[in-house]
This record gives structure tokens, sequence and C-alpha cells, in this order.
């Protein structure tokens, strides 16, 4: 996967401005406090897919692994942004004590984002401890 580190920053730089777009819309949205939410979900990302992008070719991983990992992490930052999104629009309070207290949306849009977040929440500690174990002293040796 040549170029794997440049687009991940491209990634980054992308999910960074849907971030910036998603601050706009965010007093739209049915739970303006999970709007906020949505918006810095996709600038931190964004962020963390830029850092990611240029300490990429340090991580040292068999190839499988390392693919694995990229989509993975792809994967958990963009779907956490759009579950994060789709909690707003729908006013929904799933797992989400702090920013929809009282809010509550219909059993089928609860459940999405229960299964949105939990999936997330998985992938993305997986993600993150695969990245850890491949930047690992011994890994670039």
């Amino acid at each position: 996967m040549e170029n794997t580190n440049r687009r991940l920053m491209w990634h980054g730089m992308f999910l960074f401005l849907l971030g910036l777009f998603t601050g706009f819309a965010e007093h739209s949205m049915a739970n303006v406090r999970m709007g906020l939410a949505a918006h810095l979900e996709g600038v931190m990302n964004g962020i963390f897919l830029l850092a990611l992008g240029s300490a990429w070719t340090h991580v040292t991983l068999p190839p499988a692994v390392k693919t694995t990992t990229y989509w993975a992490v792809l994967y958990s930052t963009y779907v956490n942004w759009l579950v994060t999104t789709l909690a707003a629009v729908f006013g929904t309070g799933a797992l989400s004590p702090v920013t929809a207290p009282g809010y509550q949306g219909r059993p089928w849009q609860e459940s999405l984002v229960t299964v949105g977040f939990m999936s997330v929440g998985i992938v993305i500690v997986a993600s993150s401890l695969l990245v850890l174990w491949g930047l690992r002293p011994k890994a670039s040796s």
C-alpha cells in the first residue's frame, strides 16, 4: 500500500472539513449538544488521521495486519462522526447521558445509534492497540 500515509492525511483533512460543516449545521439538529459533539468528533478524528498519517511509515506490522489496521482506523473515525451526527439529528439518548439528557429517539433509532457507537468503540480500541504495537521499539529493529 504505497502512499498510505498520504491517503490517511487526505482522509484526515476531509473528515476535518466534514466536522467544520457539521458545526455550521448543529443549530438545526434535534439535539444541539449532540450536534456540537458531532462537530468535535469530525474535527478531532480528522486531526487524529493527520497525525497517524504522519507516523504511519513508522508503524511496523505484517502487511495484512497493517492493511486491516488502516481500514479499521478509517471505519472507526468516519463512523464515529456519522453515528454522532445521526444521534444529533434523531435526538437519541443512546449511550450519551451527558450530551443527551432527556432525549429519546424511536426504538430503531436508539438501536442503530447504540450498535454504531459500540462498533466504533471496539474497532477504535483494537486499531489503536495495533498501531501502538507497530510503534513499539522492538518492531523497528
